[in-house]
């Protein structure tokens, strides 16, 4: 594909789009993981995590085809997220200042990683695909996705901090996210249907896919709440 033609345009735009729709996401998970950082700890935690998540969906992109290859991994990877989203919500219903994840710079960064390679996959490989093989569209479409996670993240931060229901709000989009993973997976098609394409999905598929959506968004919200319940009775025999 030549540079600065009608076609690379048209896929620049896509993917710009694709980022725009997917980014997001990670911009939550980055906010929540740094959200009990200490004030000038939250800034370089959001840089740091960035640049880490570069790195990683930058090894993802060049290594797209291998990883089309590759058996279960949407599933892998949405079942890793169901965790680090109850994680999340588990680490809100914490108040010990020893938290290693929750508390410390380094426990924010293994979570802003982590997340990003498990819903890093999606955006890779939209990015790869809407870029026909152009390796300047690849780079193009994965510092743009940077670049909305690193100013979404700082705003998704500044919300929380006033609005701490956000939290529980970003749990379920993390949630939704692993629960669009999982039936995605090709090799669950006939559970679930194809989950792309013109081909609609049969109503016994459609209906697997939103008991799910249920079953993984109320698990991670009703083990979160349980897990501050927990917390909170705890420190009331504490005390």
């Amino acid at each position: 594909m030549e540079l600065f033609t009608a076609p690379w345009w048209s896929a620049l735009l896509v993917i710009v789009v694709i980022d725009l729709v997917l980014a997001g996401d990670n911009a939550i998970v980055i906010a929540l993981a740094a959200r009990n950082l200490p004030p000038h700890l939250k800034n370089l935690a959001i840089v740091s995590g960035n640049v880490g998540a570069f790195a990683v969906r930058a090894m993802m992109a060049f290594g797209t085809v291998w990883l089309l290859q590759v058996p279960g991994l949407l599933l892998i990877g949405g079942l890793g997220l169901v965790w680090v989203a109850y994680q999340l919500l588990a680490d809100d219903a914490q108040e010990k200042p020893g938290d290693p994840v929750a508390y410390t710079f380094w426990g924010a960064m293994k979570i802003i990683i982590v997340a990003d390679a498990l819903m890093g996959v999606d955006n890779v490989l939209g990015v790869v695909g809407a870029a026909h093989g152009a390796l300047e569209l690849v780079v193009i479409g994965l510092l743009i996705s940077v670049l909305i996670v690193v100013f979404g993240s700082t705003l998704v931060l500044r919300l929380v901090e006033r609005f701490p229901l956000i939290v529980q709000v970003g749990g379920a989009v993390l949630a939704l996210t692993a629960a669009k993973m999982i039936v995605s997976e090709p090799l669950l098609k006939d559970i679930f249907g194809p989950f792309h394409g013109d081909v609609a999905a049969e109503p016994l598929q459609a209906t697997a896919r939103w008991v799910v959506y249920v079953l993984v968004i109320g698990g991670v919200l009703m083990a979160g709440w349980w897990k501050k319940r927990g917390a909170q009775v705890s420190q009331q025999l504490g005390g």
